[in-house]
């Protein structure tokens, strides 16, 4: 089993190729791929150096998957080449996921859409993968009318010129001395921006997480999502209120999440226990808490949802698309 991680040198190729490991992921030859600036330098796989290829070198190698971590402009030139090789591609970029003839996974939740025939794959967006999968079940059970979400975002959701950002600003260094990927200070501030604006004065990120719910889940649910930027390294936070259809008891909430795959429920407020990012980073599962009902409707519900945006939002469920494939037969 050959496999490529396309991005290997970055934040999210890097835990793509650790995912792979801490999963045992039958790899009999990885092959990490990155830029031209980066060939020949070095990841760590299973405790040895693997050296980096670029993209022509890789495909040469003939792999059976390739794990993307790119941008979605590199991903439109490079996915269909390595699929073309008969390689399974399993894409983090948001370059095909509202593509009709792509799909959009979450294994917990759709994993039976996969096909023979699927040889692109799209991974949903970070804060589209954590909102669904608590979200998922109680669709089933009480049809949500309407999500409100407002995410609280990790810069390494940025990538790592936005840690070198906020770990400049933390030294105390001067505003315009330092290379800046975001247009204000992040460093004991908060930006109510994350991608680029629209003409319908929503930004890209925010369509993200109405257009994948629609595709992943149900195109009837009304999404209306804020997403903002906070001075936190690593973990997404989300507020989120639901409108269902159907009557519920906050016992029955409780015991559906608790029984989901992915999911750990953390809600005693009693004790202070409740969902942080500081104690996410690093776990695959979706942590949610302060779940309370919405006194301001009939069939309201607010919970609270973290994860590791660098695990879970992008590499451990690339990973777990490639197990179902795997699993299925399309790949080996």
């Amino acid at each position: 089993m050959k496999v490529a991680v396309v991005g290997a040198t970055g934040l999210v190729g890097t835990r793509m190729i650790q995912v792979l490991e801490e999963r045992h992921f039958p790899v009999d030859e990885l092959i990490p791929v990155a830029s031209e600036r980066s060939v020949g330098k070095t990841v760590v796989f299973r405790g040895e150096p693997v050296t980096v290829v670029g993209v022509d070198e890789a495909i040469s190698r003939r792999p059976a998957l390739a794990i993307f971590s790119v941008g979605a402009a590199a991903s439109r030139e490079l996915a269909p080449r390595f699929a073309a090789a008969g390689c399974r591609v399993v894409d983090n970029s948001s370059c095909w996921r509202m593509d009709p003839d792509k799909k959009l996974v979450v294994p917990e939740i759709n994993a039976e859409v996969l096909t023979a025939d699927d040889w692109i794959i799209a991974n949903p967006n970070c804060s589209t993968i954590q909102m669904l999968l608590p979200l998922a079940p109680l669709h089933k059970l009480f049809t949500v009318k309407r999500v409100v979400v407002s995410t609280y975002q990790s810069i390494t959701g940025t990538g790592q010129k936005a840690v070198v950002q906020m770990a400049a600003e933390r030294e105390g260094k001067e505003w315009g001395t330092y290379p800046a990927v975001y247009p204000y200070p992040i460093d004991g501030n908060i930006l109510p921006h994350i991608d680029s604006f629209l003409d319908n004065g929503y930004t890209k990120e925010e369509m993200k997480m109405v257009n994948e719910t629609h595709k992943i889940l149900d195109p009837s649910i009304a999404v209306s999502a804020t997403t903002v930027r906070v001075p936190v390294r690593g973990g997404h936070s989300e507020s989120i209120n639901l409108e269902f259809e159907k009557p519920f008891e906050l016992d029955w909430i409780r015991e559906i999440l608790a029984a989901t795959p992915g999911v750990v429920v953390q809600d005693d407020p009693a004790r202070n226990i409740y969902p942080m990012p500081l104690y996410a980073e690093g776990r695959d599962e979706v942590f949610v808490g302060r779940i309370r009902r919405d006194f301001s409707l009939p069939n309201g519900l607010n919970f609270w949802c973290v994860a590791d945006n660098l695990r879970k939002g992008a590499a451990t469920n690339a990973v777990q698309i490639a197990e179902e494939l795997l699993r299925r037969g399309f790949i080996g």
